[in-house]
């Protein structure tokens, strides 16, 4: 492999096409590290625009680390509403707890010590370090991959995960904070998994890729196979939507109000709809109790008391 897969000439391309073209996300005009800690743990999984209007709202009720940690869990949870995958809240709230009690309210700039708060993994650490501390280290998700896969190599399955992690770190050039959001927004616009639109990319000149170059592709699988990929359910009939649902119900009901969950949801029986309960109470999303009859569990968002404020 070339030692400079990514030359700088398409570096300084992509950076002057994100310049004229970057998506206009609230969570872009700040390098506060809490901020874009907040901001980066909403996007996983979340599309971009809809966790930037949720990130508005959320920084201005907490604008500090120090305000969430001391925020109500119940708060947290109704405050993520539509997010999706709400065990993101929690790690976020843990996280805002950790940097209180374990770095005095500041958020560390360590990518190692970063990665050891709640809900961060790899990509998150190096995306906090590179936007709100400008460290020249890449932030590799599913789309930064594809990307400078095809540019390096004609695509992605060329590269192991320790391969493209050194790639990514080697091409990061002097404004980290923007090739970040560069890579994302070429990922999510142009650079798609089906139908990129190469014509249209600021890299194509130096890309593999779009050169015509292709790694060697699996074969697919046949069709009886048992590797062979079926159909997706229908979301009404999955565990997440039921979760969601549960959620949703405990959301609506007064802070501290019980809700009973003792009948059919949508497609999915009382049984599920109890083993549902069950397993987010164990999660810590829900609190529950047992009533009448026998085996009807009860829930609610967990609750704090009111704390007195302080002299």
């Amino acid at each position: 492999m070339p030692l400079d897969p990514v030359p700088a000439e398409a570096s300084d391309a992509i950076l002057a096409w994100y310049a004229v073209t970057a998506r206009p996300l609230a969570f872009r005009r700040t390098t506060d590290p809490y901020a874009v800690l907040v901001s980066e743990l909403m996007a996983q999984q979340t599309q971009a625009e809809r966790a930037a209007e949720a990130w508005e709202r959320w920084i201005v009720r907490w604008p500090t680390a120090r305000a969430l940690a001391e925020a109500p869990t119940a708060d947290v949870l109704r405050a993520w509403a539509g997010l999706g995958y709400n065990r993101r809240a929690l790690a976020v709230h843990r996280a805002a707890k950790t940097i209180v009690a374990k770095h005095g309210g500041v958020v560390p700039a360590d990518v190692a010590t970063l990665q050891a708060l709640p809900g961060v993994g790899p990509y998150t650490a190096r995306a906090v370090a590179a936007i709100a501390f400008g460290q020249r280290v890449g932030a590799v998700d599913v789309n930064v991959r594809r990307v400078l896969g095809r540019i390096a190599a004609g695509g992605a399955e060329a590269f192991g995960p320790s391969a493209m992690q050194t790639l990514a770190d080697a091409v990061v050039p002097h404004d980290a904070a923007a090739w970040t959001h560069a890579l994302m927004d070429i990922g999510a616009t142009l650079c798609r998994p089906r139908d990129p639109r190469c014509g249209e990319c600021p890299a194509a000149r130096w890309c593999r890729y779009a050169a015509g170059e292709r790694p060697a592709a699996t074969p697919a699988p046949a069709a009886n196979s048992p590797d062979k990929r079926r159909p997706a359910p229908a979301f009404a009939t999955t565990t997440r939507w039921l979760r969601g649902r549960i959620l949703a119900r405990a959301r609506d009901a007064a802070n501290g109000e019980w809700v009973s969950y003792s009948e059919a949801m949508g497609s999915h029986g009382a049984r599920a709809v109890r083993e549902a309960v069950m397993a987010l109470a164990r999660e810590g999303l829900l609190e529950t109790r047992t009533a009448e009859p026998p085996h009807v569990p009860q829930a609610r968002l967990p609750h704090e008391p009111t704390r007195e404020p302080q002299p």
